[in-house]
């Protein structure tokens, strides 16, 4: 095997195998509530 095949293999793998981490770690956060003051200008008319 040629080493530049060799190489080719090696960041193939080490391609995949971070896709893989990727999509296995969990990237949801939980809603975070806001409370607003809003005003209620347009209501009065």
């Amino acid at each position: 095997m040629s080493r530049s095949l060799l190489a080719l293999i090696v960041v193939l793998l080490v391609l995949v195998g971070g896709i893989f981490y990727l999509s296995t770690r969990s990237s949801e956060k939980e809603p975070v509530r806001m409370e607003k003051v809003v005003p209620l200008d347009n209501l009065t008319k």
